[in-house]
């Protein structure tokens, strides 16, 4: 144990001694300090769980030929202490301690092994993962830590293939359809409440109250954080990326400037191996897209929201271009830049998500050719945001999920063809 950690917590000796086996403790919450962790300022706490080991003596497994050792272990108190931050599973660092005897102070709590965030994570995971590793078994077996972290995440996922769970530990072996069963099924489910959040207003409500808010707009930025692949393949021919892995919504002016911040709905960037800046804004299905009457025989104007819509954007974009400026670096959780990682911002793509073309159906379901007409010439006719309607985006992701629904029922049917 550093002599940094004694001064922070002078007593841990102490609290580890009087802790009991049968009890989880938590320290009270603090504001984590780490500068360049996406966590830096988030809720925080320390966990602990004591242990006390009854030691063994050494002793030996043998398997297949080969002797492996079993280091004996004397009787004594250890504990797990967890540094947790953001969320209960976000675990930024693991240690494990026990007591030891020093020269100058007698019996102290001690560091003997240590996990920062990403290894302390998939040591946990691990632990999860033994639920459905099967002891009995003539084959090796691989376990796709993803695919099992995506399960128990999202049981609907499961549901939405009619996975049995004693199935389960046969889907995980097959290391390689495992994954895109998870992802395909997950897929399924969240175009499938897409179109009952667009169709249904009954549900639509339900959410919002769930929520707590009073506004639409959160129901649907919601959908789309727990799902960004569906503006990921949706938006354009592009494969577009969540800017960050914990969040689609961005500020992406107003930290360095005296200024109100800009926010955007949805902050995504190009695949490839040079990356650009791609903006979203996110209305709702029941914004409207033109004013009630006509403003010319014939021709209709914007709603004062597609109007409103298109302005936010350009101040959006226009206020990250003068703050960033025409590239960004990415950044680890240390802060340190990540070599060759730049994302460009050259005149960026931006995407306006509102409304929907039944607008212009009549009550009889025939087209209403004027007001259909004006808005496809209205945003043909403007550069940026390039203008999608959420039954659009709906329909995309349909045919996305029912495309990769063939393709892998095709691949399945190919390889049980195969000899080889």
């Amino acid at each position: 144990m550093s002599q940094e950690w004694f001064e922070v917590e002078p007593d841990e000796t102490t609290w580890m001694q009087g802790r009991k086996v049968d009890h989880t403790y938590a320290s009270r919450g603090f504001d984590l300090k780490r500068s360049g962790s996406e966590d830096d300022g988030a809720p925080a706490r320390f966990v602990y769980k004591v242990f006390d080991d009854e030691g063994h003596e050494s002793s030996e497994v043998v398997f297949d030929g080969a002797v492996w050792p079993i280091a004996a272990s004397p009787a004594g108190r250890s504990q797990i202490k967890l540094l947790v931050a953001r969320e209960a599973d976000h675990i930024k660092d693991l240690w494990i301690q026990q007591f030891k005897m020093t020269k100058s102070n007698g019996v102290q709590a001690g560091n003997v092994f240590h996990l920062g965030s990403r290894d302390a994570q998939a040591l946990c995971q691990l632990f999860r993962n033994l639920e459905y590793l099967p002891i009995e078994g003539e084959f090796t077996t691989r376990i796709d830590d993803d695919v099992i972290r995506k399960l128990l995440a999202d049981p609907a996922a499961l549901a939405a293939y009619d996975v049995e769970p004693d199935v389960l530990r046969a889907i995980v072996e097959q290391d390689a359809s495992a994954t895109d069963i998870v992802a395909v099924a997950g897929r399924r489910a969240a175009v499938s409440r897409f179109r009952q959040l667009l169709e249904d207003p009954d549900y639509f409500e339900s959410e919002r109250q769930k929520l707590g808010v009073r506004g639409e707009e959160a129901v649907w930025q919601k959908l789309f954080e727990e799902h960004p692949w569906i503006l990921g393949v949706g938006l354009s021919h592009q494969l577009l990326t969540s800017w960050s892995s914990e969040k689609l919504e961005q500020v992406v002016s107003g930290y360095s400037v005296n200024a109100s911040g800009k926010r955007a709905d949805a902050l995504l960037r190009t695949g490839g191996v040079i990356r650009s800046m791609v903006f979203a804004e996110i209305k709702t299905a029941n914004s409207e897209l033109l004013e009630h009457r006509p403003y010319r025989p014939g021709a209709w104007a914007p709603s004062r929201e597609l109007a409103g819509g298109v302005n936010q954007v350009h101040a959006t974009v226009h206020a990250a271009t003068t703050d960033i400026g025409t590239r960004l670096a990415s950044k680890d959780e240390d802060g340190a830049e990540i070599p060759n990682d730049w994302t460009y911002l050259y005149q960026p793509r931006s995407f306006l998500i509102i409304g929907s073309l039944e607008e212009f159906l009549s009550p009889g379901g025939g087209h209403h050719v004027d007001k259909l007409r004006s808005f496809e010439l209205y945003r043909r006719n403007i550069l940026a945001p390039e203008i999608v309607t959420f039954d659009e985006l709906l329909a995309r992701a349909e045919w996305i999920v029912e495309f990769s629904e063939t393709d892998s029922l095709n691949e399945q049917s190919s390889n049980d063809e195969c000899p080889f």
